[in-house]
């Protein structure tokens, strides 16, 4: 109860400061992270959270459900945006280019380590979550267009990531090939029951939902409730039916859009803020996480150079050559390898990892950690650099073809 106690108390201290912090870059994540960290750190800290994976999972898997279900709710014009071609690029040559990356990375850092461990470790890394960069995508001084590619990437690539995951457990944790072929055998199935259930869920109750109102059957804060229902009936119908929870909850995003849009304008903010609230509170017992991986001794040069390059070299380099020969900005293709934080979604694969590879278990939460701490310091801190350099030119006079580009400059969108 007291841990409750203070997280709420920080909650409120950042309503009432969070513009004067958002000058210097602090991020709600950040702050949490902190003081996390901090009030569970030493031989007789204020607070001790007895960390258990294997019944806090389910837990951390409905928050990212219900913050992808969000995600795609805020991506118009269909499941890969409104610029399907530029998508594709990111998600089938970036998406694999990063994988591979990062898995011949993991076998030059640590050679000794089985290369079914090493993809692993590669898709815990590589997924991307905006929750420590969230001002990004809601700052109108950002061009809108490059708002919307990262958002719809950042969206859909955990789902797409979480199949090779599944892969790589099964030849991670079997060593044998007929379990690997089993497990390659099941990622199909399950990503295409994920993709019905979640198409069914969104398209049934946005029809349900805007019928109810129309007929004037229902009321705003019961609409709000209903939404918020959403992302979680789809994540556990689609766990229910052996397939993937994650992006059946993004499904239903993307399919339940259309009525998000006919509907009132208060209609998600209670799912917005609750996914939100969960997330922050989840950040503040994540320092309790990584506090005990530094007591473990876990963490090497090696795992600190390997997540700094799953930050920077792995994400950029493939970003930035997929985009080649598109009319996306040279500046703007190296934004978008850039904004590219790790987060729930690491936090999540980890975590299940953990679970399920117990004799690695410090060496996986360890990578785990080092990512995600340096990735909502880094992002976290960059981000309000980047917006501002984007303001700034948005400031000088635009360039043939630039008008329209941005939504207005000078102003946060509110979500």
């Amino acid at each position: 109860m007291a841990a409750l106690v203070v997280i709420m108390l920080i909650l409120l201290v950042w309503a009432l400061i969070a513009g004067r912090l958002a000058r210097v870059s602090v991020t709600m994540p950040l702050a949490l992270l902190l003081a996390g960290v901090l009030l569970t750190a030493g031989s007789d800290p204020w607070f001790i959270f007895e960390i258990d994976f294997e019944s806090g999972e389910h837990l951390v898997e409905a928050i990212l459900a219900l913050l992808l279900f969000v995600d795609a709710t805020e991506v118009p014009g269909g499941i890969f945006g409104r610029e399907p071609r530029v998508m594709l690029r990111l998600l089938l040559i970036a998406l694999p280019l990063s994988l591979v990356l990062m898995w011949v990375a993991g076998i030059a850092l640590f050679g000794g380590t089985g290369l079914w461990l090493l993809a692993v470790l590669a898709t815990i890394v590589i997924p991307v979550d905006l929750a420590p960069a969230a001002v990004f995508i809601r700052d109108r001084r950002v061009p809108v267009r490059l708002r919307r590619l990262v958002n719809v990437e950042s969206g859909l690539n955990d789902g797409l990531v979480a199949p090779v995951f599944l892969l790589a457990i099964a030849g991670a944790a079997a060593h044998g090939e007929e379990s690997v072929a089993e497990a390659a055998a099941d990622a199909v199935p399950s990503l295409a029951v994920a993709v019905v259930v979640g198409a069914v869920v969104g398209a049934v109750a946005a029809r349900l939902l805007g019928k109810a109102l129309d007929a004037g059957w229902t009321l705003p804060s019961a609409l709000r409730i209903g939404v918020l229902a959403l992302p979680l009936l789809a994540y556990g119908t689609a766990i229910l039916l052996t397939g993937n929870g994650f992006v059946a909850a993004f499904v239903a995003g993307v399919f339940f859009e259309p009525a998000a849009r006919r509907l009132p304008a208060a209609t998600m903010h209670l799912a917005e803020d609750v996914g939100e609230m969960l997330s922050l509170a989840l950040w503040f017992i994540f320092g309790a996480i990584v506090n005990d991986v530094l007591a473990s001794g876990a963490i090497t040069w090696q795992v600190v150079v390997y997540a700094l390059i799953a930050l920077t070299v792995a994400r950029l380099l493939p970003v930035a050559l997929s985009l080649v020969g598109t009319d996306v900005r040279v500046p703007d293709r190296f934004t978008i390898g850039w904004v590219g934080p790790r987060g729930i979604a690491t936090l999540v694969f980890g975590m299940l990892a953990v679970v399920e590879l117990p004799g690695d278990k410090d060496f996986v939460l360890a990578v785990t950690v080092v990512t995600i701490v340096a990735s909502i310091v880094v992002h976290g801190l960059s981000t309000g650099v980047v917006i501002r350099l984007y303001d700034r030119a948005s400031q000088r006079p635009a360039g043939p073809g630039a008008a329209g580009d941005t939504e207005g400059p000078g102003q946060t969108a509110d979500r």
